[in-house]
């Protein structure tokens, strides 16, 4: 998945250019969805920014053909930033006396994500004491406006009303949602949270692992311009918006999805902590007994079965060791044919599993080390995207 624009339309002749702005945040990667007016349809049909887009064309509040969802909640949710573009007078004085009279305003009056508006109108329009008061009350709420320029409007004056050409909106937008864009264009795997393994109906055996590493490493992939895959085990941290998600429970499930996927994606990050064992002798029945003997059988070593038909794919894999760091570490890489190393001492304080820090040492393939001091697992994350494109 991707992060998604929400492009509000209104009627104005200005929506000529809302086509190119769809156009240009899909070519960068966005998903786009468009909200019209009724009287933006007098302009261009749904069906245009529908091509566009590849996405449906939300219009009507109740439309008795779309799936059962409350749409303008959803919309709102989904948004990563809302864009209004052409912002007429009309739509601008409703936002700003917040009247929810059609789909476009109920959306925008429900969303958290930053609103985009962009006005088009005519200059004494625009000029009018009464439209400057509601953009002013907008502003001081939080709304960004990209001004209108001035030039020669279709009404034949000249003056300011003019919407701001298309490439320099889509610019604007995309530096605030993607400020560093080194991964656009690249979709990243990563692998997240602790396994279980069944040991009968009702119990398992599993690991201490939130799966904040994990996260961590999607949300800077997003915030870098990136697409993410994460396959997901058990897990206490929060999910990114706007990442594909596969819900895995034990490793072999995980090797499944993993192996199943790899050949989408160009970098594999496995930050999960998978289980080593699994139970041979699986009871669908809780087992009811004064004692209990398990006989464990090794599980699938994923990062190593990635690592040996990876090819020109980058593996990063983490190594959570108790005693001797980075003998063990360089040996796992090795062995698992990967291209970047995380290892950390879990023993050490602001370390290992379900903390919000860590204390790593990164290792290349060709044995290159970079001690790093305790930093937060969210700036680790971009310190291992870093070491990747150094790669």
């Amino acid at each position: 998945m991707k992060k998604t624009i929400i492009l509000g339309v209104s009627g104005g002749i200005a929506i000529y250019k809302s086509c190119e702005i769809v156009s240009r945040f899909v070519k960068l990667g966005y998903d786009v969805r468009v909200v019209m007016t009724r009287n933006a349809t007098e302009f261009v049909t749904p069906l245009t920014f529908e091509t566009l887009s590849n996405n449906k064309v939300v219009i009507e509040t109740f439309d008795k053909d779309r799936e059962f969802e409350v749409e303008h909640i959803s919309y709102a949710k989904l948004a990563s930033a809302f864009v209004i573009a052409p912002a007429t007078a009309n739509v601008i004085a409703k936002i700003a006396d917040g009247i929810c009279d059609d789909m476009l305003t109920t959306t925008i009056s429900a969303t958290k994500a930053p609103v985009y508006i962009c006005p088009a109108m005519n200059t004494n329009m625009y000029l009018n004491p009464i439209t400057q008061a509601n953009i002013q009350k907008l502003k001081d709420l939080g709304y960004i406006f990209i001004e209108p320029t001035e030039g020669r409007l279709a009404c034949g004056d000249v003056g300011k009303g003019k919407m701001e050409e298309p490439i320099n909106i889509v610019n604007i937008v995309d530096k605030a949602l993607t400020p560093n864009p080194d991964y656009r264009g690249k979709k990243v795997m990563v692998t997240a949270g602790g396994t279980e393994e069944p040991i009968d109906g009702v119990r398992f055996i599993g690991n201490r692992s939130s799966g904040k590493m994990g996260m961590a490493i999607a949300q800077a992939v997003l915030e870098r311009g990136g697409e993410v895959i994460l396959v997901k085990a058990k897990v206490t941290a929060l999910i990114p918006k706007g990442i594909e998600v596969i819900d895995v429970k034990t490793t072999e499930e995980m090797r499944n999805a993993v192996i199943g996927n790899l050949d989408k994606v160009d970098v594999v990050v496995m930050a999960a902590a998978p289980g080593d064992y699994k139970v041979k002798n699986y009871s669908q029945s809780k087992i009811k007994s004064e004692s209990l003997t398990l006989e464990l059988v090794k599980n699938p070593d994923i990062a190593k079965e990635v690592g040996a038909i990876k090819g020109d794919k980058k593996l990063v894999v983490f190594a959570a060791e108790t005693d001797d760091l980075l003998q063990n570490a360089l040996k796992k890489l090795q062995a698992k044919n990967g291209d970047l190393m995380v290892a950390n001492d879990v023993t050490m304080e602001g370390a290992g599993f379900n903390v919000d820090t860590n204390i790593a040492t990164l290792i290349t393939a060709n044995g290159a080390l970079t001690c790093l001091e305790k930093m937060p697992k969210t700036e680790l994350a971009h310190v291992i995207l870093d070491a990747l494109l150094e790669i």
